[in-house]
């Protein structure tokens, strides 16, 4: 049988307190123990099914942590208050003072700061590489390495990693293997082709209404009990502890992520098929011009597509940011950061998401000032979306209207 995660999704059930359809949400900090005994054994680590404090686990954040495990087919996970929340609890449960880090150099703004500018406080270093080039991730590896670190479609060059030929990298150094999925939920199964930890920031497209923030880390049972260890767990120590009402929020947002997975690759495919077509320079993996769709495409569950990511370079950032501004007004969309909204969200990464990133190394990884970050959102009439959004281009003398333009 072949693995598909949104019949994982809808094959859990849960029955509230009361026989709900919703599991009934556990809006208790601390929890009351029948015996002493049980509680000391519950701080051991030894009473399975017992709660002891919200902040080590709620039965809302297990519901979640469930279901999110089911989605990537890993044996469970544990959710956090943000995603950097899982981010920086994975790699400071995993590495100690001395210890190396292989990550990828276009990786999200905010995971370069902590492992440029903050892990080293606690002599924790990182080599950022070319993590499409297989030899410069080898030779970046030293006896000090512990974590191989990608995104599986990286922010926001929307790059590829090979996470099968990675996987084997990580075998063969020893090290632990840590994808974060963030861009490609459902389209790309991280764990199933390779990766040990698969991470997340619930905030997009998991949960798919920009109300809420959250993250998980989907792993084995070791794992997910050594990072909830009241003794030296980071889940535990570091307290990014998600609340009960937003896990049992993200649970039902998620019940509808395949479908709205869907509809986020169609629009983001058809967008960048006609803007390719009229001349801008436009980088989506399901294009057939994208240095690594075929790789995507060995990859990728076919019925969710090629995810809704994609990027345009307008030249400069005067342009960039006329031509969001102009799209804004509108009504095409939204100039904020995030991703995964019903409604389109554009940004200039070099100025938002990525400005965590010094313009140098900017240049050298190719993240221009001109660079317009697209989540294209759940438009039901994509093809007048388009004009639109040519029309705002025509305006701006962004391109020349053809023949046939339509003005909207």
């Amino acid at each position: 049988m072949s693995f598909n995660p949104a019949n994982k999704i809808q094959d859990l059930q849960y029955f509230g307190e009361f026989g709900g359809v919703n599991p009934s949400i556990s809006d208790s900090s601390t929890y009351t123990f029948l015996s002493a005994k049980t509680m000391f054994d519950t701080f051991e680590g030894n009473a399975d099914g017992c709660y002891l404090y919200s902040r080590h686990s709620s039965p809302s954040n297990l519901y979640l942590g469930e279901a999110l495990a089911a989605m990537e087919g890993t044996e469970t996970a544990t959710v956090t208050a943000s995603g950097m929340g899982a981010i920086t609890a994975i790699i400071m449960q995993l590495c100690q003072a001395g210890d190396h880090v292989v990550s990828a150099r276009t990786i999200y703004g905010g995971t370069y700061a902590f492992l440029k500018n903050f892990a080293p406080k606690f002599n924790i270093n990182t080599s950022f590489v070319d993590i499409t080039n297989l030899q410069t991730v080898e030779d970046a590896i030293t006896t000090k390495t512990k974590i191989l670190y990608c995104e599986a479609v990286s922010n926001p060059l929307l790059e590829v990693a090979n996470i099968k030929a990675l996987s084997k990298l990580a075998k063969k150094h020893h090290l632990t293997l840590v994808v974060d999925n963030t861009f490609s939920p459902l389209t790309i199964s991280a764990a199933k082709l390779g990766a040990d930890i698969v991470i997340h920031s619930l905030t997009k497209f998991i949960n798919g209404s920009s109300d809420t923030v959250g993250g998980v880390i989907c792993g084995t049972k070791e794992l997910i009990n050594n990072l909830r260890n009241v003794n030296d767990g980071a889940c535990m120590l570091l307290g990014a502890t998600m609340d009960s009402l937003r896990a049992a929020s993200i649970l039902k947002n998620l019940r509808t992520l395949h479908i709205r997975m869907k509809q986020h690759s169609h629009n983001a495919a058809y967008l960048a098929q006609k803007f390719e077509e009229i001349g801008l320079k436009t980088v989506y993996p399901g294009l057939a011009s994208h240095k690594s769709h075929e790789l995507f495409k060995s990859m990728m569950n076919v019925e969710y597509g090629f995810g809704g990511m994609l990027t345009i370079d307008v030249g400069n950032i005067e342009t960039a940011n006329a031509l969001m501004e102009l799209m804004q007004q509108r009504n095409l969309g939204y100039l904020a950061v995030s991703l995964g909204f019903y409604k389109t969200l554009f940004s200039a990464p070099g100025t938002s998401t990525s400005s965590e990133i010094p313009e140098d190394e900017q240049q050298q990884m190719g993240l221009s000032d001109g660079l317009i970050r697209f989540s294209i959102g759940l438009d039901d009439d994509i093809e007048r979306t388009y004009e639109m959004m040519r029309q705002c281009m025509i305006d701006l003398n962004i391109m020349v209207p053809s023949e046939s333009s339509i003005v909207i």
